[in-house]
């Protein structure tokens, strides 16, 4: 199959299942809202080796958010029964020492709930109040007052869908990486949690050379400079770079839309030669993207 003349390889995407909860941040502008966000996905791009993993997923207008302050949405992504210290360590000092900014669920709906118990922090001078309908605490604080919901919703859903970009230089290969996740950004019900949606060391499960434990390694087959030097390269002929997009999502249907967009977005971009995908025989996960199924309307 080729689209704009770059070859999408017959192969899929492997996928697992996980945990996510939904914080919708606000504050005077998005610029406080974007600075309290980006904090509270700080180390959280793979749960390889980090607490959860984390990322934006859109900005909210005034009319959309509970205070009616500008907004962003934040996706913690993990196991459900270590979401509330994940989530509760994130508001408390990523989030409550952000200027302006408060919290509120957004998952009000889930039965799956949690309380991050943020109200102790008030050193019994909280009050409760209402804001846009929600029960809401009041913690005094040195700016104010810091004003959120305690308790939040947990559902489940993907991470890891995610393609491979394969281009004759490193400078090819980056562009179409981020004209990629340019084309899925500020999307509902997704986040690309690597920094700047873009993964350039890819890894595989395990470690086969070393004694010394380790839960994941280069993917040495994705690896140019090692592909005259291995025998089981995947590696195509006159590929130098390979960048992977990861994307988590909250069903197979949204993973598959930013996976769509981000592809044809980034085949458009000159001296992209291939698109790929990640699988590791089913060691990973049980949810597979097949490229040529996602792709099938646009050969």
């Amino acid at each position: 199959m080729q689209i704009n003349g770059v070859e999408i390889i017959d192969t899929y995407a492997e996928a697992f299942p996980i945990w996510f909860s939904r914080i919708i941040i606000t504050a005077d502008d998005y610029e406080l809202a974007k600075i309290a966000a980006t904090e509270a996905t700080g180390f959280a791009t793979s749960a390889i080796a980090c607490p959860c993993e984390a990322g934006i997923e859109r900005m909210y207008s005034p009319e959309e958010t509970p205070d009616n302050r500008p907004g962003i949405s934040i996706f913690i992504c993990t196991a459900r029964k270590n979401m509330r210290e994940n989530v509760a360590s994130r508001i408390g000092q990523c989030i409550l020492t952000a200027a302006t900014a408060s919290v509120f669920d957004g998952f009000p709906k889930a039965t799956t709930r949690f309380s991050t118990r943020m109200h102790y922090f008030g050193d019994s001078y909280e009050s409760r109040c209402i804001i846009g309908g929600r029960k809401c605490w009041k913690i005094p604080v040195m700016q104010g007052g810091f004003i959120g919901e305690e308790n939040f919703g947990a559902v489940k859903g993907i991470a890891g869908g995610n393609f491979f970009i394969m281009g004759n230089s490193q400078k090819a290969a980056l562009a179409g990486a981020k004209a990629a996740v340019r084309a899925f950004e500020n999307s509902e019900g997704i986040i690309a949690g690597f920094p700047g949606g873009i993964v350039s060391s890819g890894s595989k499960v395990a470690s086969k050379n070393y004694k010394f434990p380790m839960s994941a390694s280069t993917n040495h087959r994705f690896c140019p400079t090692l592909r005259d030097k291995i025998p089981d390269t995947l590696v195509p002929k006159d590929v130098n770079s390979i960048y992977e997009i990861v994307i988590n999502g909250l069903n197979e249907d949204f993973i598959e839309k930013a996976m769509k967009n981000g592809i044809l977005a980034a085949v458009k971009e000159k001296g992209v030669l291939y698109i790929g995908a990640g699988n590791y025989d089913g060691k990973l996960g049980t949810n597979n993207f097949y490229l040529h199924d996602i792709l099938k309307d646009f050969a």
